[in-house]
This record gives C-alpha cells, sequence and structure tokens, in this order.
C-alpha cells in the first residue's frame, strides 16, 4: 500500500490529514477555475508522471500543508509541474533534499495564512448578495473569475519585491556568517490586559481591534525601516538592522497607541545582538531577552536591554550618561557652538533576574525633550 498524501491547503496551525477532496460540484467548479486544470491524477500516479518517488513526493506535499486524500484521483498538472520542479532544484544541487522540503514548508505555510485571510476577510464580504433573491453561489464563481488574474499578479510584484529587499540585506553582510547569524535589534509589542479584553468584549469588537492594532503596527514599522517578522494577535514582533530605527518603531506604536481611546496601553521591550533567522523567523537569546523585557515594561513604556542601551550610545543616537550630556552642553556654551543633538533618552532601571537568562540591567527609554 502507497503512503497516503496530500492535496488540499489547509491553515499552517491546523491541517486535517483525514480530509477527502469535495464532490460539490460548485466547489468543484472554482477549483478548476483557481488551479486551471481538471484532477487527473492520483498521488501515486502524479508522482510517476513527475518521476519522483512516492516518499519524497509525500514529505513536499505535506511539507506544503496539504490534508492527506490516500489515493483518490485529485491532482492535477500543476500538481506533476510543482513536483517535477522542486525534484529538478535537488537533482541539479541548487538545493539539498531537506532544503527543498524547507522551501515547501515556508510556500505553504505563507501562503495558506494568506489564502484564509483573503477568504475570511474579503472574498466573504464581497460575496454576499447583492439582491435579494440571488444566492452566494451565484455571485462567487464570476467574482473570482474576475479577481483570479488580478490578485496573482499582485502577489508575485510583492513577492519580487520582498525578495529584492532580502537580497539586497544579505549581499551586504559583512561576512558568510552574518548572512544567517545577523546582529539585528528586535523588539516585541504588546496591548496590556488583552486576555481580559477577550472576556469583556464581543467577537466581532475584538476582532476588529486585533486588526487595528496589527494594522497600525504594520504600517510604523515598514514606514520607520523595520521589517515585521509575525503578528500574534495581542503582540507583534519586528526586526530592524540598527538601534536607532527600532527605538523610533517603539516609540511611535506607543504615542500612536495612546492616542487611541479604543486601543489599550501598548509596553514594548527591545534587545540587540545576535540573531538567527529561519523561514522568515527570528530565533535566539537577544528574541528571547527581548521578549522577557516587554513582559516587565510598565504601561506606555519601552525598556530595552544593556546591549541595546550601548549600541545607541555608540551611533550618537543617544547619550553614555545625562551627566555626560550636562558636561557636553556646558562645554559647547563655553565654545558657543551647538551641544550634541541626541533623540534619546536612557535611565537605568533596577537589576532583575530574568527566567532563563539571569540577571539583566533593563533601561527606560524616552525621546529627549532637552539637549
Amino acid at each position: 500500500m502507497e503512503p497516503e498524501v496530500s492535496l488540499h491547503p489547509t491553515p499552517h496551525h491546523a491541517v486535517d490529514h483525514t480530509a477527502e477532496p469535495t464532490d460539490d460540484p460548485l466547489a468543484i467548479r472554482l477549483e478548476q477555475l483557481i488551479l486551471g486544470a481538471e484532477r487527473r491524477y492520483t498521488p501515486f500516479q502524479a508522482a510517476r508522471t513527475a518521476g519522483v518517488s512516492m516518499d519524497l513526493a509525500s514529505r513536499f506535499w505535506r511539507a506544503m500543508g496539504f490534508a492527506d486524500i490516500g489515493q483518490a484521483k485529485a491532482l492535477t498538472e500543476a500538481d506533476v509541474l510543482a513536483l517535477r520542479r522542486l525534484a529538478g532544484l535537488v537533482e541539479a544541487g541548487l538545493l539539498s533534499e531537506p532544503m527543498a522540503v524547507q522551501v515547501a514548508r515556508s510556500t505553504g505555510q505563507t501562503t495558506a495564512r494568506l489564502a484564509e485571510w483573503q477568504i475570511d476577510s474579503f472574498l466573504e464580504g464581497l460575496t454576499e448578495p447583492p439582491e435579494p433573491g440571488m444566492t452566494r453561489t451565484e455571485v462567487t464563481y464570476p467574482l473570482v473569475e474576475l479577481l483570479l488574474p488580478e490578485l496573482e499578479e499582485f502577489l508575485v510584484y510583492v513577492w519580487r519585491r520582498q525578495l529584492a529587499a532580502a537580497t539586497g540585506r544579505v549581499v551586504q553582510a559583512a561576512d558568510d556568517d552574518e548572512m544567517v547569524d545577523r546582529r539585528l535589534a528586535v523588539g516585541f509589542a504588546d496591548l496590556v490586559g488583552f486576555t481580559r479584553l477577550t472576556r469583556r468584549l464581543e467577537e466581532e469588537e475584538l476582532g476588529e481591534l486585533v486588526e487595528a492594532f496589527e494594522t497600525t503596527a504594520a504600517d510604523l514599522v515598514a514606514a520607520h525601516g523595520g521589517r515585521l517578522i509575525k503578528t500574534l494577535g495581542d503582540e507583534v514582533l519586528y526586526a530592524a538592522d540598527d538601534a536607532g530605527t527600532a527605538a523610533e518603531i517603539a516609540l511611535r506604536l506607543i504615542e500612536t497607541m495612546a492616542n487611541d481611546q479604543a486601543m489599550p496601553a501598548l509596553r514594548v521591550g527591545i534587545a540587540f545582538g545576535t540573531v538567527t533567522t529561519r523561514m522568515g523567523d527570528v530565533f535566539g537569546t537577544t528574541v528571547n531577552l527581548a521578549s522577557r523585557l516587554t513582559s516587565i515594561a510598565p504601561k506606555d513604556a519601552l525598556l530595552v536591554d544593556e546591549a541595546f542601551a550601548e549600541e545607541l550610545s555608540r551611533t550618537g543616537d543617544a547619550p553614555v550618561s545625562e551627566a555626560e550630556a550636562a558636561v557636553e552642553a556646558e562645554k559647547a556654551e563655553k565654545e558657543g557652538v551647538e551641544p550634541p543633538s541626541y533623540r534619546f533618552a536612557l535611565q537605568p532601571m533596577w537589576q532583575r533576574p530574568v527566567r532563563g537568562l539571569g540577571t539583566v540591567e533593563p533601561w527606560l527609554l524616552t525621546r529627549r525633550t532637552t539637549p
């Protein structure tokens, strides 16, 4: 008996390994419209036609997040072509087999979330019957037919833009090691009291609040030169190549949320150091430290670690100490020149033990309003 493989995209967090292909006529018509081909192959036939072992085909499909379908005839020419392409990259030596599986997994997880969002938040609203008596079924097919080529072109455009930006960051790395393990500023922004809100707000209100928070955070991070790593409902994780950029983003997030009466308070924690990047995510002690700093930050405040504070001082974005800043200002006044201009102020806080990371010295970071 051949191993079971998978077909239908499902959210990356909930793959149903017992799902069978639907027999609903409209669903089949929509599938053919979107995939551009009819069902022709069982998983075994698709693997054989592509010249790929059943074992490797199963690994690729599962990595992409497709639900198991046994040996139903539900695959198309596009599935065969996808197998050939991935296997061809391995055969040509451009990718190792584990890397090809990782490519399949990262692509599947990212596009599964995108597809779910588009259906839940976009198409669902647009397919409400425009006139009494019309069914959703009568609206869906022509709407998808019109949107599909536009959304596909837009997806490719955004992907190419993001790929160009990511490639640019890699080639500018100081050495080969830095391409994978890089020194970055990593920040977490967390809504205070979100658990209590989930008990008080209706589901629709809660969804609107989370969407507003994520949208505002994503816009501010992108506009000021950071990179949004992921959103977790009441929390966002972002990264920046330099400490000054990360600090500016954090303070703007706090200021923006504070001016919105509908939003809870925000707390932010940032750490600076070596970070390992995998599949668009970031890992390591620096990330863990940023998370811990966020959990102990006061409301509407930003805490940073000592390495971040030192980096701000090194780049001239913050004074080494307020005493030194005062001496510099006094000296500049005597010499009749402008004193150094700093964007941020740093205030050391009490050292405290942090679970799993030992004793840390947080610094409270604010905007500097005096010379």
